[in-house]
């Protein structure tokens, strides 16, 4: 492992309204567990976040995660600056309006702030697009957003670990990206 891998995490989680809330539900979860991990985790909701998670889930369980709770226009949050040291930032799920700003360079908002910093400082983006199907304009937004040196990780589940649920399917998703932010995790490895 290297030294990278080897150091807590400070991790900013930004869930915007697209359709997916159960990616961010189930990253925030997972998260809780792996924690000792961590040495600090901010978490941003958009209004239109809130709205869809209770229309998706059924309930306001976002209000139960005990990270550091930031509003949207929080611009005195340490991670809108490069001198916190966030190293991670993952938007779960991805609105292609939050993916144009960011590809844009328009930091209207603490996410779209924040991501900035991200990539400025080279840190480690990674937004989970949430969109089907995709028009070129999305295309061209990720494809701007990557060689920013940002990661375009796909709500896709993968099914090589035969889920049986809605749930398993999801977390198929959420384990890549909790590989990707460099966390221990235990999950289906292919071939082992």
């Amino acid at each position: 492992m290297n030294s990278m891998e080897n150091k807590k995490r400070k991790i900013v989680i930004a869930i915007t309204g697209a359709s997916g809330a159960i990616y961010a539900k189930l990253l925030l979860e997972k998260l809780e567990k792996l924690e000792n991990q961590c040495e600090a985790i901010g978490l941003i909701m958009s209004d239109n976040a809130k709205f869809v998670w209770e229309s998706e889930i059924g309930d306001r369980s976002y209000e139960k995660f005990t990270f550091s709770n930031y509003s949207k226009n929080d611009f005195m949050a340490p991670f809108a600056s490069g001198s916190a040291k966030y190293d991670t930032m993952v938007i779960v799920p991805c609105s292609m309006g939050t993916l144009g700003r960011i590809a844009s360079g328009i930091s209207n908002d603490l996410t779209t702030r924040a991501a900035d910093v991200i990539l400025k400082e080279r840190r480690k983006l990674i937004l989970v697009a949430r969109e089907t199907p995709l028009n070129t304009i999305h295309l061209k937004n990720m494809l701007a957003v990557s060689e920013a040196g940002g990661i375009i990780c796909p709500a896709v589940p993968s099914y090589y670990s035969n889920p049986s649920s809605i749930d398993e399917a999801a977390m198929t998703v959420v384990d890549r990206i909790v590989d990707l932010i460099g966390l221990e995790n235990s999950s289906y490895r292919w071939g082992e």
